[in-house]
């Protein structure tokens, strides 16, 4: 904020503030008016030129969706973001109002927001002619000048525009048409800011037709009385493509007015939903994740929203592999809790986090026949056959598979004492040298964790069979298919 507007902010009548060299020069109704898309571009492009980050916490976007929303906002246009369930889209609308100024001045004591150089409402206008240069005034947050809806089916037109009301009528002595005995809706009184909606397809037809008639012409009927408001709003939505494009929930002049539709998407590599992931889950510090524990849990939801058994049309929203983190994170804790160990997460905590898993998948029907368990465990082996074939694909596992496929197997120590853990690893030939080239860490718990990986890939890889924590030699038609088709 410069010198000028800090001085001015702590003005407290309409006179102190046009006294500040921020606004030397206005007067009142002098109808030089700054809209909130003026406002939103002159900071966007002050950021632009010095460089600074434009939306914090927004990750993978920086080629495809933030140039786009860029030119929209640089154009003053309202937007809508259209993508699947889980891909930021709703943090991106919250981000905008860092584009707006630190404060504003409005009106005191009115229920809209209002410039008080030139209000717009009715009862602002009533309160300049009355107090002229008195005029008391109070500053606006940044925070409190962004509104948000969940679009329902239920949400009617007095819900965002408002309604007559009657006592407030006869209290100041107007008529019902009166703009001054409304009760304002949540649109009004996101006057000189931003009104996010989120699920636009969810509105009814009528409640849309009412919205881009007050943003558009700046007129709507309630009750039959014709009311005016030229709100000064950025507008803004939220939708799913499927209700978008396929049901066609959206008006027909509603969708002509929004200025530019944007895309999102989900992570489009491992490492940057990764990325995602670690900034957005939340776990004890004392949890340690290995990095290629980290990748599978990452991995997990690419292989799920490439599943067929997986409905494409709902996707597999990002929130699966924050969820499935934080849980086995947990899990790893109580484990480490019960038993004096480090926490250190490994494939068995994964495991217990199906709960994660499943709550975030819509099955199609033969997901349906097989079961979201199942449907999630197998996503999860695949998941593991995948990044091991990234890490560890040229290591030399012949020793170790030889031993399985004489008939040995071996149960996987789930409690216990990592030292122990560490040694019992060489039962296996070979094993516990993979385990440490994977794991790259003295820390006997990190190496216990990497083991668990190593044969949990072999396992993916259908190298190895798997019954719980007893990995054994793959079944016989297995070996056959290695063999042949897939060697």
């Amino acid at each position: 904020m410069t010198a000028a507007k800090m001085t001015a902010n702590k003005a407290r009548t309409l006179g102190e503030l046009l006294d500040t060299p921020a606004y030397a020069g206005r007067t009142p109704f002098d109808g030089k008016i700054r809209l909130v898309q003026d406002e939103v571009r002159e900071n966007l492009t002050r950021k632009l030129r010095s460089g600074e980050e434009l939306f914090p916490g927004v990750v993978g976007y920086d080629d495809t969706v933030i140039p786009q929303l860029v030119n929209a906002l640089l154009a003053r246009q309202n937007f809508i973001l259209l993508g699947l369930r889980g891909q930021a889209k709703s943090r991106i609308l919250r981000a905008i109002t860092g584009l707006l100024d630190d404060v504003v001045p409005v009106i005191e004591g009115v229920d809209m927001p209002d410039d008080p150089i030139n209000p717009i409402g009715a009862e602002g206008k009533h309160l300049l002619e009355v107090h002229g240069m008195a005029l008391p005034i109070r500053w606006l947050p940044r925070a409190d000048r962004y509104v948000e809806k969940l679009a329902t089916p239920d949400v009617t037109v007095a819900d965002l525009i408002g309604d007559v009301d009657p006592i407030k009528a006869a209290r100041l002595g107007t008529s019902l048409g009166d703009t001054r005995s409304m009760h304002f809706g949540l649109l009004p009184r996101a006057n000189r800011g931003i009104f996010a909606i989120n699920e636009l397809a969810d509105l009814a037809p009528k409640v849309q037709v009412a919205l881009f008639n007050i943003l558009q012409e700046g007129d709507v009927q309630i009750k039959g009385y014709p009311i005016r408001l030229e709100l000064d709003v950025m507008l803004v939505f939220s939708a799913n493509p499927e209700d978008y494009t396929a049901r066609g929930k959206i008006v027909t002049p509603l969708k002509d007015r929004i200025g530019s539709e944007i895309r999102t998407h989900y992570p489009t590599d491992v490492k940057l939903g990764m990325g995602i992931t670690a900034q957005e889950a939340v776990k004890d510090d004392a949890v340690t994740v290995p990095a290629f524990m980290a990748e599978l849990i990452e991995e997990i939801a690419f292989q799920a929203r490439e599943d067929g058994r997986v409905d494409k049309m709902s996707g597999v929203s990002q929130r699966l592999p924050i969820s499935l983190l934080e849980v086995a994170a947990a899990n790893a804790e109580r484990r480490s809790l019960m038993g004096g160990d480090d926490a250190v997460v490994r494939v068995s905590d994964v495991y217990a986090g199906l709960p994660a898993i499943t709550g975030k998948m819509e099955l199609e029907y033969e997901g349906e026949l097989k079961g979201a368990d199942n449907v999630a465990k197998e996503v999860i082996r695949k998941a593991a056959g995948a990044v091991y074939g990234r890490l560890c694909g040229s290591m030399d596992t012949q020793a170790l598979e030889k031993w399985f496929e004489d008939g040995n197997v071996f149960r996987f120590p789930q409690s216990g004492d990592a030292g122990a853990g560490v040694k019992s690893l060489k039962e296996v030939p070979g094993l516990s040298d993979i385990a440490a080239e994977v794991a790259d860490s003295s820390s006997d718990a990190v190496r216990v964790s990497a083991a668990e990986f190593v044969l949990e890939g072999l396992y993916g890889r259908k190298k190895l069979s798997r019954a719980e924590e007893l990995y054994a030699a793959p079944e016989p038609e297995t070996r056959q298919q290695r063999g042949g088709r897939w060697n």
